[in-house]
């Protein structure tokens, strides 16, 4: 199982990369940068919904345990990615990487973990028999 979900999270991070492309290559140009930022943090959101609904079955995980194991396998992996790529790789301050949470800022970013978190568990209770 611990395979198979390294692989769905695999892709959702090439989903990741390729919606910031699409955010900063037509979501930004044409909204500006608040919309722009919720526009492509609700389409992320959707794709990784949409990505653990046809992913979950084949994961397989057993009991609802598993499926909190597979969401917080994916939001860890995505954590430290977005933390320590976006720090050592693309040279982001600490203080900057905090702030894409802030949401008293107008940051909506927080959702995308949340959603990654919660998509298999949502998804076992609604397509898995109990």
């Amino acid at each position: 199982m611990m395979y198979r979900t390294l692989i769905i999270w695999f892709l959702m991070l090439l989903l990741a990369v390729l919606n910031g492309a699409f955010r900063e290559a037509v979501i930004r140009p044409q909204l500006g940068q608040p919309w722009g930022h919720v526009l492509s943090t609700a389409l992320l959101c959707m794709l990784i919904g949409g990505l653990a609904w046809y992913s979950v079955g084949w994961i397989k995980p057993h009991s609802l345990r598993e499926a909190w194991g597979v969401g917080l396998t994916w939001v860890s992996l995505t954590l430290a990615f977005e933390f320590l790529a976006g720090h050592y790789l693309f040279g982001r301050s600490w203080n900057y990487l905090l702030d894409q949470y802030d949401l008293m800022k107008g940051q909506v970013w927080l959702f995308v973990p949340l959603v990654t978190l919660l998509a298999p568990v949502w998804v076992f209770r609604l397509r898995m028999p109990v």
